[in-house]
């Protein structure tokens, strides 16, 4: 009895070790299968990846623009601004603006358009010196009802507080005409193949799990000519600007994320995001390997930034 029931217990303790086995084997494939990412400087898991960045952003929304400023003493908007210049959108453009949520791509598009438009109305008049002051007021009346000439911008996010942030800032600042908020994954986009003329991500990029699928998205719905914008914090190509630059990234950004958003940890997630983001040269050959062509970049305030472009030709 001794002998069969120790034989009977070896057995079951062999089955255990089996299905432990087994159990350890299939959640390891399933880990490796997933991959492996970087979540500032820890390693995670992808789909850990893009809950932490969720609740990073979830967490910052309220105090995104304030925060912004802070960080970057206000350059950011001469940032965009400078995008804005290099997009030089026209009147009837559709734009795609990915990651972002605030709506500063946005607002800044709808002004340009209106300022281009402002300036067709002023040419059509000057070139018809001998119209009525009729003529003139119906003129400008028509321009003001198509004062973006057909232009629209869908800004799409994956976050629902970043968008609650952008659409409160609209109602605010009366942008309602040619605007339209979207949750969307950049990785898997809700929209049709060829059907935007620009695709812009403003300092999204980088917080991305598959940047790879990203470009491939931004290609895929962008029609023949369309064009890929990109601005994104870089490598700093000059030393010293690269220490003082390195110095007030690590110790005083997450200080300033503490003192305004309460949020140490988020603030110094997207500093680190910053260090594990490629360097131009490389990132160019990622949109390259894409699909686009005439890629190019241009580092703005010695690389702090830069804006790389490319077309669906």
């Amino acid at each position: 009895m001794g002998v069969t029931a120790c034989g009977a217990l070896c057995g079951r303790h062999r089955q255990l070790l089996l299905l432990l086995a087994r159990g350890f084997c299939s959640g390891f494939r399933r880990f490796s299968a997933e991959g492996e990412t970087h979540f500032g400087f820890q390693t995670v898991s992808e789909a850990e990846k893009g809950e932490k960045v969720y609740q990073v952003f979830e967490s910052v929304a309220k105090k995104y623009d304030v925060m912004n400023d802070s960080m970057s003493l206000g350059i950011h908007r001469l940032w965009k601004d400078i995008l804005l210049h290099q997009m030089n959108p026209y009147p009837g453009t559709q734009l795609l603006d990915v990651a972002g949520g605030t709506g500063d791509i946005a607002f800044r598009f709808i002004n340009y358009i209106r300022s281009q438009r402002e300036r067709q109305v002023q040419q059509k008049l000057r070139s018809h010196q001998n119209l009525s002051w009729q003529e003139i007021l119906k003129s400008y009346q028509e321009g003001e009802q198509k004062s973006l000439g057909g232009s629209h911008v869908v800004v799409c996010d994956i976050n629902k507080e970043m968008l609650t942030v952008g659409k409160q800032k609209a109602c605010h600042l009366g942008y309602s005409e040619g605007l339209s908020w979207v949750v969307g994954n950049a990785e898997e986009l809700p929209f049709n193949d060829d059907k935007f003329d620009i695709y812009t991500i403003a300092f999204g990029i980088r917080n991305v799990t598959l940047i790879d699928q990203a470009l491939k998205e931004a290609y895929r719905v962008l029609k023949p000519g369309g064009r890929f914008l990109c601005l994104e914090f870089s490598q700093v190509n000059n030393p010293l600007i690269s220490r003082i630059y390195d110095l007030y990234s690590f110790q005083i950004i997450p200080v300033l994320g503490e003192i305004i958003a309460g949020d140490w940890k988020s603030y110094q997630y997207l500093v680190e995001s910053i260090r594990r983001f490629p360097a131009q040269e490389e990132f160019k050959e990622m949109i390259e390997d894409t699909g686009f062509l005439k890629v190019e970049y241009r580092n703005v305030s010695s690389g702090i930034v830069a804006i790389h472009s490319g077309f669906k030709l």
